[in-house]
């Protein structure tokens, strides 16, 4: 159910063509909620259909012409109500954890090799959302509204450094038990 409200998320934040949508989308709300641009497409057409959005009126009707959406009340009030329900935190479900869990049964060659690669991604991930942070976030940019696209960030931020973190410390280990 989050995905159509990433979306009108998105929408209210500014009226966008399906295609500025999934490039927004993979400049920021994807970082932390991932989705391709035929999910959001699909997405936008249940949202119209739902009375939720609408496509924006075009001045002047041309071939090939991005149709842009806006959010309507009804798109609001969907969004506020979900905003305000409570949800418990997810399970982590890491497909890395698990190999690790089962290389410990069936034994672990390359395993070392893996953990370099997403110690690696991590790395990139962190000094690209730090990167972010710096650009647009400067300290005078102190809205309610910047304060909480901040924490959102701060959130990929501590993640991404408690991943660099383990994932050190995982290969260390590794490496320390196989010399001895």
């Amino acid at each position: 159910m989050s995905l159509p409200h990433a979306i009108l998320t998105a929408l209210i934040e500014k009226p966008s063509s399906g295609l500025e949508l999934t490039r927004r989308f993979d400049r920021s709300i994807g970082y932390f909620w991932p989705s391709t641009h035929q999910q959001i497409y699909r997405e936008l057409g249940k949202l119209e259909q739902a009375g939720h959005i609408r496509g924006l009126p075009v001045v002047r009707p041309a071939r090939g012409q991005k149709k842009e959406y806006e959010v309507l009340p009804e798109g609001r009030a969907e969004l506020a109500a979900w905003v305000s329900l409570a949800e418990d935190p997810r399970p982590v479900r890491d497909p890395l954890l698990l190999r690790m869990r089962a290389a410990a049964v069936v034994g672990a060659p390359g395993l070392v090799g893996e953990l370099r690669r997403h110690l690696a991604l991590h790395q990139a991930q962190l000094a690209e959302y730090l990167e972010i942070e710096r650009r647009d976030f400067p300290p005078e940019r102190d809205t309610q509204e910047d304060r909480l696209r901040r924490l959102v960030l701060r959130g990929g931020i501590d993640l991404e450094t408690f991943w660099t973190g383990w994932l050190t410390d995982a290969i260390d280990d590794l490496e320390d038990a196989g010399a001895r």
